[in-house]
């Protein structure tokens, strides 16, 4: 029986792909003594083994840091003497602004072209590092994989297994922002395809990566439009209220001027992805008594919740934003009182969360248009004079990308009728935890 090589297994793993690998992982028979039935098999489950202890740094981009911890894993998967990571980009842009060997530090137009070395993991660190970058420099301007010969490789000491190199770029979406370069002491065309393959596989680690840091810049960008709603006329409204009380009434005055100060506290501070329904519901409360003191008995208020939900982790600033949206817009043209209720109820696995008021509701087919408008700068051009601001769809969109589609609000309303916002939010996420 013929088994196959390393590499050739790595190879053949890393073409089909993680996925089919754990299709065809869940496929193989084990043996009565619990291992796999082929050597062939043994090989590839350390293959995607190794694949999936590299992954977890990879996905946060090439850095310094991730590429120390990735490298090890790599120089196993390829069986190599030493493995080395290079990366582009100026000081300060995540790798850790050094500067690369006999670099001064300050970056340049030909960056791109010269690279850092972020990491050689393995033996022959002194010996040959120093020479890393220019074997790696015609690849990083080229975008083509190289094999460096003996003769650019090779060092004095006739017992180093570092002799050749094999070195393949890493791009994200067409850019090379890196190499991966593995040494040993010779080069075959299987091991010259596994490197190639790894470095196409770290290549979409950091496609996500990049992914990653796009949905991270549009949900900040979402925050910030949260905060701009909030900002300007409730502000202002609520410093005009607390002046006319300060002559009249100074100890409400005062009070009034502190829930103001926790409220902004709250919703100005760096944003965190995630909060607890208990300071949620702490920063409406102040809303609200802040928005009763302008407003006087029209604004009525009740809030029920269920003790068991309050620790309950909830997207920051998903609440205020249903409870400002119910006010601006569900008293419009409204002379008599006006009842706002919040409810936070246990269903099971889930908080079950809902925002109901008593005003002029809203056309469904108007509703439908402001939710599927979205929330990024296009919507809000689309909904510009709509008077149904931003609130509602930058909740239900951020519920969506957090939880999946399934936990968009739902929206009860009619003209005339009133409104109640629904949503739900799942007790236990992974990854999700309040600071």
């Amino acid at each position: 029986m013929v088994v196959p090589s390393v590499p050739d297994t790595l190879a053949i793993v890393l073409v089909l792909g993680a996925g089919a690998g754990g299709c065809a992982l869940r496929r193989w028979r084990l043996t009565r003594k619990g291992g796999f039935a082929t050597p062939a098999d043994d090989a590839t489950f350390a293959a995607l083994h190794t694949i999936s202890r590299a992954s977890p740094s990879l996905r946060g981009g090439l850095t310094r840091d991730s590429a120390r911890k990735a490298a090890r894993h790599l120089r196993t998967l390829l069986g190599a003497e030493a493995i080395v990571l290079i990366g582009v980009g100026p000081p300060g842009d995540g790798t850790d602004g050094d500067a690369d060997a006999g670099g001064d530090g300050e970056s340049g137009p030909d960056d791109h072209e010269h690279g850092r070395l972020l990491v050689w993991d393995g033996t022959g660190e002194d010996a040959h590092a120093a020479e890393a970058l220019a074997h790696a420099r015609p690849v990083l301007a080229s975008g083509r994989p190289r094999v460096v010969n003996p003769d650019l490789v090779a060092c004095d000491d006739p017992f180093c297994r570092v002799k050749v190199a094999m070195v393949a770029p890493l791009t994200v979406e067409g850019r090379v922002e890196g190499v991966l370069a593995a040494y040993g002491p010779s080069a075959s065309t299987a091991r010259v395809r596994a490197v190639g393959e790894v470095a196409r596989w770290i290549s979409s680690q950091l496609e996500l990566a990049e992914l990653d840091s796009s949905r991270a810049r549009l949900a900040e960008a979402e925050m910030r439009a949260l905060r701009a709603q909030i900002s300007p006329h409730f502000v202002y409204n609520s410093l005009t209220t607390i002046a006319s009380f300060v002559r009249t009434d100074p100890e409400r005055a005062r009070e009034l001027l502190l829930d103001f100060a926790d409220f902004a506290r709250y919703s100005f501070r760096n944003p965190r992805d995630f909060t607890t329904l208990a300071d949620e519901l702490r920063s409406i409360d102040r809303y609200l008594l802040l928005e009763r003191a302008r407003f006087g008995e029209r604004l009525q208020f009740s809030v029920e919740i269920a003790p068991e939900v309050l620790p309950v982790a909830v997207p920051f600033l998903s609440l205020q934003p249903l409870v400002e949206n119910a006010i601006r817009h569900g008293m419009e043209g409204a002379r008599t009182a006006f009842h706002i209720k919040i409810v936070a109820r246990d269903a099971g696995p889930e908080a079950a969360i809902s925002v109901e008021d008593d005003g002029v509701g809203m056309d469904p087919d108007r509703l439908q248009e402001v939710l599927t408008a979205g929330a990024g700068p296009a919507g809000r051009e689309r909904r510009s004079g709509a008077g149904a601001g931003i609130g509602l769809a930058n909740v239900d969109e951020r519920m969506r990308q957090v939880y999946g589609d399934e936990y968009g609000l739902t929206v009860e309303t009619a003209l005339g009728a009133g409104t109640k916002v629904n949503l739900r939010v799942p007790k236990y996420r992974p990854g999700v935890f309040p600071d």
